[in-house]
């Protein structure tokens, strides 16, 4: 299987993944939004079961270039998407 490309911007929809992709799928993701510049992302998994979500909690909560994070506003998606605060001051090891 070849790699997937996704464009980096402020938004990433998980609906196309794997849930067991999420974890090292969101840390490269922000590596890449740190690296643009990219602080605030709006991470879309859906209302569905909620299990989506809960993985990309639990992921969040240990990642370390998280700052903060919190469920999106209603215009945003409300309880289907999470906002996430990146680090700004980190430095990335490869």
């Amino acid at each position: 299987m070849e790699p997937v490309t996704i464009p980096i911007e402020d938004v990433l929809d998980l609906h196309n993944f794997k849930p067991g992709d999420v974890p090292d799928l969101l840390n490269e993701y922000f590596i890449a939004c740190i690296e643009k510049g990219i602080f605030s992302v709006r991470i879309i998994h859906g209302k569905g079961k909620g299990i989506l979500k809960q993985n990309v909690r639990k992921a969040l909560k240990k990642n370390i270039l998280v700052e903060s994070f919190r469920e999106a506003p209603p215009e945003s998606g409300g309880w289907g998407a999470t906002m996430v605060k990146l680090k700004g001051e980190i430095e990335i090891q490869y």
